[in-house]
């Protein structure tokens, strides 16, 4: 592919407003969106603010929306698009604007401290840990998240009720949480951290309604939905249902108000 002239539409602004710019950009063979926006900085618009770092999928700091959709814009490439057609480029939409294609993703790291943490077995050391490759390979495939937050960003339970927020962890924490539980190695149920309990009344996993769009954005091609969310939600209904887990519930409240 030559050499070509794009129609490119830029959101300008900050938290007090804005709104779409147009340019045209100069675009050549193998380039990515991430290219582009860096030649507009370099050419038209030098104060416009971008968040990126690798440039190669991996660091998850230029989340965008590209014609819509969450994006990373490093991977992105320009060959994916016609050359007649408008390239349409918002911050993602989830979250507060900074400046320009920048947001505030602070709400991300607040939920991901009030996920606890792994819990090691009380009974080994460091150096001791042992774990089948079957047992590895369950949660290796969340371990691949780059925190992009695009599954974040898409979710429409963060995306189009902000009174959610203060309930809901979103699909990446959430999948933190199914990760770990499902660590034959996590302590938490034996120091009396229930993390099935946890995820559906202080993580909101009884929000998430399966519809899998955070799976269709993740640039890693994690399955975030059916790897994580569904099973963790078998797991929490199956504990709360659970007719000894009822019980056992019971005698405990009964002892401790005895």
């Amino acid at each position: 592919m030559s050499g070509y002239t794009a129609h490119f539409k830029v959101w300008r602004g900050d938290v007090r407003g804005g709104g779409l710019e147009d340019f045209e950009v100069e675009v050549n063979e193998g380039e990515v969106v991430l290219d582009i926006v860096h030649r507009l900085q370099a050419t038209q618009a030098p104060d416009l603010a971008v968040r990126w770092n690798c440039k190669a999928g991996k660091c998850g700091s230029c989340s965008a929306e590209i014609n819509g959709r969450p994006r990373l814009m490093c991977m992105t490439r320009m060959s994916v698009f016609t050359r007649e057609e408008t390239i349409t480029v918002t911050p993602l939409r989830a979250f507060p604007v900074v400046r320009d294609l920048v947001t505030d993703v602070g709400f991300n790291y607040e939920k991901a401290r009030e996920v606890p943490a792994f819990v090691p077995p009380e009974d080994l050391g460091p150096g001791e840990y042992r774990m089948t490759q079957e047992d590895v390979d369950r949660s290796q495939e969340f371990r691949k998240c780059i925190e992009c937050f695009l599954c974040q960003d898409t979710c429409h339970v963060v995306r189009d009720h902000e009174e959610n927020k203060a309930a809901f962890a979103g699909p990446r924490f959430l999948m933190r949480v199914a990760e770990l539980d499902m660590h034959p190695l996590d302590a938490a149920e034996e120091s009396g951290l229930d993390r099935k309990r946890t995820a559906q009344d202080e993580h909101g996993l009884g929000y998430c309604n399966i519809t899998k769009c955070c799976t269709e954005v993740c640039p890693e091609g994690i399955k975030i939905t059916d790897n994580a969310l569904i099973p963790l939600k078998e797991r929490a209904v199956d504990r709360k249902y659970d007719p000894l887990v009822w019980l056992g519930d019971r005698i405990r409240r009964r002892t401790s108000s005895g």
